[in-house]
């Protein structure tokens, strides 16, 4: 699988925010937003707009996950 979002799916809800409350937040586009949504590989920028506006660390907005096939 590769790289998830899940944590920060999970951060968000911890913290009352919307999926949109985030785009606002970290000043990303609905675009980048969508491929969050779907695990899609995002720039390190974005990350860091993304810890920068919920101050947090990469870590704890995603997470590696192996392939089921090796």
């Amino acid at each position: 699988m590769g790289i998830s979002f899940k944590p920060l799916w999970k951060l968000l809800v911890d913290r009352n925010m919307k999926k949109t409350d985030l785009k606002t937040a970290a000043n990303i586009s609905a675009p980048t937003l969508a491929k969050l949504s779907k695990s899609r590989p995002v720039d390190s920028r974005t990350i860091e707009k993304i810890c920068a506006a919920l101050a947090c660390q990469p870590g704890e907005i995603m997470e590696y996950v192996p392939s089921k096939d090796g």
